[in-house]
């Protein structure tokens, strides 16, 4: 085998049939056939659809020596586990929209979930001087003390939970340590509680971790909040984590005090249920909404496994840095599995970790800097869509993305484009049409919807906005007054 892969006068001809990605914007989604000829082997494989919980059906290579007349067949399927994967809509969005305007289409990209500002310059300047002392080696697996300390200080200060710094992991981002307490907590068959609209990843976390997403409507009438009545009809026995994300992604909703203490009562019930409170957007909130920690309601320290990070408050995206809080035996567990997976997160972004919890209460002037920006850019995008027919939605209270109801234009025809059916079609007309990317709802769990992100300056929005509305004009006359 070695010797046939190898020699120069082999002839390798390799056929490849898949589907092209989830997103294609103005391209319809059709199989793409790739043929590369080139020596005396043969290769050939065939993608067949699997399901999961069904037995995968195999992917072979023929492999055929010129020297050898028999055949050997090489199976080069895919695992159940990443075949139930779908992959992340906001991503593939993003990178299309990335592509186009690589390629000259001046697209206006709304569809990333990152701060269009940069990392605050003292932040910054830690992580260059962590380089030049020679800070680049690996710190412990739970993160360095110093700043497992200081996020110790910062969650007794502001957040009203105490904790000891071996009770803390510092991981590659908040989203590897979503993932890692699915892993840690979850066994085959547990049930992941998930308010939708969610976060595109929490389900598909869920599915890699071999438990089951239990999703949850809201309704946006009641600005996308979990009803306590709703939640308690579908606990079971099976109910292992509910996920609760406050301030949201993609709604921008807030949890109050008094809605979360309802949600407490109802999970104090329940001894197998564990509470994963995703706080990565706390310091994004605008008055008088206030944020609360679940972690802080009496009982619930001991059953909450508290999520938060540096990448939206202190616009450090590319740094990857998150970290978990919570009781001793769960976060061992974690780190445990981030020790055989990734090791410690970046040195580096580490002491730029250290630096950014070091501006004072709640991020001090540089978040609320932002923050400023990032209310007056909601509050235009909601004046701009509530004067739109057909249009309807929550006012976010915190996090930066509009959450708008489009329903009323599905059914309708575009001229040149086709039936505009539902979120995703909607959102490639616009992309086709407008050349504004946005992000289908149904990525998050509600069809009905569109999510804007306004993590971009005022008068990109507002050229966003004039797009919109011109490509919406068309459709008008179906929409119901």
């Amino acid at each position: 085998m070695a010797a046939a892969s190898t020699s120069s006068s082999s002839r390798l001809a390799f056929r490849h049939h898949q589907q092209l990605a989830p997103y294609s914007g103005s391209h319809p989604q059709t199989p793409g056939s790739v043929s590369f000829l080139s020596g005396s082997h043969s290769f050939s494989f065939k993608s067949l659809e699997t399901t999961r919980r069904s037995q995968l059906s195999r992917i072979s290579v023929t492999v055929k020596a010129e020297s050898r007349s028999e055949e050997m067949q090489l199976d080069i399927s895919l695992s159940p586990r990443v075949n139930a994967v779908k992959p992340s809509k906001t991503v593939a969005i993003t990178d299309q929209a990335t592509a186009l305007a690589q390629a000259g289409v001046p697209v206006i990209r709304l569809a990333a979930g990152e701060p269009d500002f940069d990392t605050p310059a003292v932040i910054a300047e830690a992580g260059i001087n962590a380089i030049q002392e020679g800070y680049t080696r690996y710190t412990p697996n739970a993160g360095a003390l110093e700043l497992r300390v200081a996020i110790c200080q910062k969650l007794k200060e502001e957040n009203g939970i105490s904790y000891t710094p071996d009770q803390i992991l510092v991981s590659n981002g908040a989203k590897q340590c979503i993932y890692q307490a699915m892993l840690a907590v979850c066994s085959p068959g547990d049930e992941v509680i998930i308010p939708a609209p969610f976060w595109v990843s929490y389900p598909e976390m869920a599915r890699l971790a071999d438990a089951t997403p239990v999703i949850l409507p809201t309704s946006i009438s009641e600005n996308f909040l979990l009803d306590p009545k709703l939640l308690e009809s579908k606990l079971s026995g099976k109910s292992r984590l509910l996920i609760l994300c406050s301030p949201s992604n993609p709604t921008g909703s807030v949890y109050s005090k008094k809605l979360l203490e309802e949600i407490a009562r109802i999970v104090a019930k329940h001894p197998r249920l564990l509470v994963l409170s995703d706080e990565i957007y706390e310091h994004i909130i605008y008055a008088p909404a206030t944020h609360v920690s679940f972690a802080s309601l009496p009982g619930m320290w001991e059953r909450t496994l508290t999520v938060n990070g540096f990448s939206k408050a202190f616009a450090m995206t590319g740094w990857r840095l998150g970290y978990i809080a919570g009781p001793k035996h769960f976060v061992a567990a974690c780190n445990k599995i981030q020790s055989q997976l990734t090791s410690g997160a970046s040195s580096i972004s580490q002491k730029a970790g250290v630096a950014a919890l070091g501006l004072g209460y709640a991020g001090g002037e540089a978040v609320s800097t932002m923050v400023k920006a990032f209310r007056e850019r909601r509050d235009f995008l909601i004046k701009s869509f509530g004067e739109m027919e057909g249009v309807r939605m929550s006012e976010p209270q915190g996090a930066f993305y509009l959450f708008i109801d489009v329903s009323s234009y599905y059914g309708t025809e575009a001229e040149g484009f086709g039936k505009i059916e539902d979120s995703d079609s909607l959102c490639r007309y616009l992309l086709d049409e407008a050349q504004v990317a946005l992000v289908p709802g149904v990525a998050f769990g509600d069809d009905s919807c569109i999510r804007i992100s306004y993590a971009a300056s005022l008068t990109t929005l507002q050229a966003a906005v004039e797009r919109i509305k011109n490509a919406l004009l068309p459709l008008k006359s179906a929409v119901p007054v």
